[in-house]
């Protein structure tokens, strides 16, 4: 059983504590205020609110630590501390939809030590409030799903593999692009999945529910924990190049140890196309 670390217990109360709220919220989702953001992208106001009472808990928690906010921007904290990558409803639209599956995602991001910038993800929580799971990494201690370890899955081959993607939709991501990567995975695996939470997405691949992930497009708070949950786990997250990035999010390519490679082949020889 891992002794789960202090930050680790932090960003889990967080993540509890508003997605209590999201669990209430959902049970009425046909009564939610909904503003519209721009096409095809919806902001509710459980969004909002999640994301407020996780800022005010790490506030209070880290009171000199900076934060990027999937609605509220970036905040500066200490130039010398960490902050925090936050998506306080990762999967809007599954939820505004009356589909159980969306989470919270909480990184933690250390500055570079030569202060030109900021470095490796640290530690993360991956929390869905519907199963009631926190998925949970810190660097060099391994991922956990609760008190159990996480390792990726072991299948090698790709006709084997289960691949999870993210599909462009209007307004948002390189339709083109994913048709010519979609044509070249898909005759060679076993299946692809499109569940609409990509932190999720990577904590499922880091429990070895999936074998794979792509996709591109993303920002940073929807891919932080999820890269250093993987990463925990065994597997390996690069972008589109082949290029181990602290945060992967315009391209995400994940897999195991045995078939990272062998994707990033296929998908490197569909983009050349």
């Amino acid at each position: 059983m891992a002794a789960v670390p202090g930050i680790i217990r932090v960003m889990e109360k967080a993540a509890r504590k508003a997605g209590g709220r999201l669990r209430r919220d959902f049970g009425e989702v046909e009564h939610l205020q909904v503003s519209r953001k721009g096409p095809s992208d919806f902001v509710s106001k459980a969004d909002q609110i999640a994301e407020r009472t996780i800022y005010d808990e790490l506030l209070h928690a880290r009171p000199d630590w900076g934060f990027v906010l999937e609605e509220a921007g970036i905040i500066e904290g200490a130039p010398d501390k960490p902050r925090w990558i936050i998506d306080p409803l990762d999967g809007t639209s599954n939820f505004l939809h009356g589909i159980p599956h969306f989470a919270i995602s909480i990184a933690v991001q250390e500055p570079k030590l030569d202060g030109s910038g900021w470095g490796e993800v640290t530690a993360a929580v991956v929390y869905q409030p519907i199963t009631d799971e926190t998925f949970w990494a810190e660097k060099t201690r391994g991922a956990w799903l609760h008190d159990g370890r996480l390792r990726v899955s072991s299948r090698s081959r790709l006709h084997e593999a289960l691949v999870a993607t993210g599909t462009p939709f209007q307004g948002h991501g390189d339709f083109a692009e994913w048709v010519k990567i979609f044509a070249a995975i898909g005759p060679q695996i076993a299946g692809i999945r499109r569940y609409g939470a990509a932190s999720l997405d990577l904590a499922w691949l880091a429990a070895g529910r999936y074998d794979g992930f792509w996709e591109s497009g993303l920002s940073p708070w929807d891919t932080a924990a999820g890269c250093l949950l993987v990463r925990e786990a065994g597997g390996f997250v690069t972008d589109f190049r082949g290029r181990s990035l602290p945060i992967c999010d315009k391209q995400v390519l994940a897999g195991n140890d045995g078939l990272h490679s062998k994707l990033h082949k296929v998908l490197s020889g569909a983009l050349k196309t």
